[in-house]
């Protein structure tokens, strides 16, 4: 990731720079507010571009990271489903494998049961899905920008 940035950096030189004025030499206002403005654009996109290969690589790792997730996932339900295998084996011991097996079933849809109650109690808390401090932290910066410009 840090080879690909550095490329990004080193390439993103500005190519409009002209070289300063010499000491004693007087630029125009003017002029002098063009190059401000054309370095500040250069500037903006060469930090757009380093951002986006930055992302750009951060998404590929994510995206490994995912499938490594979903097939941990995998295996993980397939040990849940040899244990459920193990405890209707071992309650069968006792009784008949139908009972054994219909107490894990219960025992199963219980635990469902549970797991769908929180879910949902974490899904109606994270609504409405809007980044509301992000949203008012814009706000503040946008009238704060504003009331400086009017001074």
């Amino acid at each position: 990731m840090t080879d690909t940035l550095e490329r990004t950096k080193r390439t993103e030189a500005p190519a409009r720079t002209r070289a300063p004025a010499r000491p004693g030499e007087h630029q125009p206002v003017g002029e002098l507010v063009k190059q401000a403005s054309e370095q500040l654009t250069d500037l903006v996109r060469s930090e757009l571009r380093l951002a986006q290969a930055e992302m750009t690589l951060k998404g590929k790792r994510a995206g490994r990271g995912g499938g490594l997730y979903g097939g941990a996932g995998i295996v993980a339900l397939l040990g849940m489903q040899a244990l459920v295998a193990t405890c209707i084996a071992a309650i069968a011991l006792a009784l008949p494998i139908w009972a054994s097996a219909l107490i894990m079933t219960g025992v199963l849809f219980l635990i469902a049961a549970v797991l769908a109650l929180l879910g949902r109690k974490e899904t109606r808390s994270a609504s409405p899905l809007m980044p509301r401090e992000a949203i008012s932290g814009v706000k503040a910066d946008v009238e704060e920008i504003k009331e400086r410009a009017h001074r």
